[in-house]
């Protein structure tokens, strides 16, 4: 295929990983799951670190080309221990997705508990001071990512409830607040044969494109060693994003680095968060077999391209 660059549509950063439990300034078991934005020319990652005791929280790292960074001494955002939210996040904060709106930043996030998987959203507007703003999904829902606008006047959002028999679907659902949603409607399934034929959800928050909302999603596939996590893309009707315009047979990013393939869940590439750079390049940032942070890169009509070539 023109344009096409080793075994995959996107291009592993020949540094990766980028971020690994080396770089993390205090003492914790593994980092993973970052989601980025650039203010400026500065880059930021909300990293998911899993500390010694066996939860999860968020770290923040700094760079200024996208490729190198440094993490701040000390985590940004732990499970509370009191008030309204400690009892959905006894088991740690996982998977941070960024959304700006309004010059504000927005972070989905999952909150683990005895309770189940729950959606929980937070604000900033620095990357110092951090805000919980609601829970916002029922048990066993996961994967949310905001748009970044509203779609005919309303707030919207992706995520993956967990439905019969397991399958995992991405949803859409509208709110007028952030905190109430409603409306809720299946958008993409998983495909029987293919390679997220058991599982998908959302991995980055959607990119407005002329085409269409880009999502780049995650998929797995059972095999007898356990799920392969991959990579892939869909582009959705910029009116009504609950229609499908395409999607990409072919995943775009598959483990195949012994750093995606072993680590402390094999066989995983799991983005979080993208940016657009003014080249039309887009850096994906992605978790390697949950024990490190790598990128990836492709130029964004390249890839609406292909999506559209299907």
């Amino acid at each position: 295929m023109p344009g096409r660059r080793g075994p995959d549509l996107l291009h592993r950063w020949e540094g990766n990983p980028i971020i690994t439990l080396e770089d993390i300034p205090f003492r914790c078991n593994t980092v993973f799951n970052g989601s980025s934005v650039k203010i400026g020319d500065e880059y930021l990652i909300l990293l998911r670190v899993e500390g010694q005791q066996g939860y999860s929280f968020f770290a923040l790292a700094r760079g200024d080309d996208g490729y190198h960074f440094d993490v701040d001494p000390e985590p940004v955002l732990l499970p509370e221990k009191n008030g309204p939210f400690a009892k959905y996040e006894t088991r740690g904060l996982e998977d941070p997705r960024i959304t700006l709106i309004d010059g504000v930043y927005y972070i989905l996030y999952s909150v683990a508990s005895s309770y189940g998987t729950r959606i929980a959203i937070a604000k900033t507007h620095d990357f110092q001071r951090y805000e919980r703003i609601a829970i916002i999904s029922e048990p066993g829902n996961k994967d949310g990512v905001l748009f970044p606008e509203k779609i005919k006047g309303r707030y919207a959002r992706l995520d993956r409830p967990l439905g019969s028999y397991n399958v995992g679907c991405i949803w859409i659902s509208y709110s007028d607040d952030l905190i109430h949603w409603g409306h809720h409607e299946p958008v993409i399934m998983p495909r029987s044969g293919y390679w997220d034929a058991d599982r998908i959800g959302a991995s980055v928050p959607p990119i407005k494109t002329e085409k269409g909302w880009l999502e780049i999603y995650h998929g797995f596939k059972m095999t007898a060693s356990g799920p392969i996590y991959r990579m892939g893309a869909v582009l959705l009707d910029l009116d009504d994003p609950a229609k499908v315009i395409a999607r990409s047979d072919d995943a775009i990013l598959s483990p195949r680095e012994k750093y995606e393939r072993i680590g402390d869940v094999n066989n995983v590439v799991f983005a979080c968060g993208a940016i657009v750079e003014p080249n039309n390049e887009v850096k994906i940032y992605y978790g390697g077999a949950d024990t490190c942070l790598c990128v990836a890169t492709v130029n964004i009509d390249r890839l609406i391209e292909v999506i559209i070539e299907v």
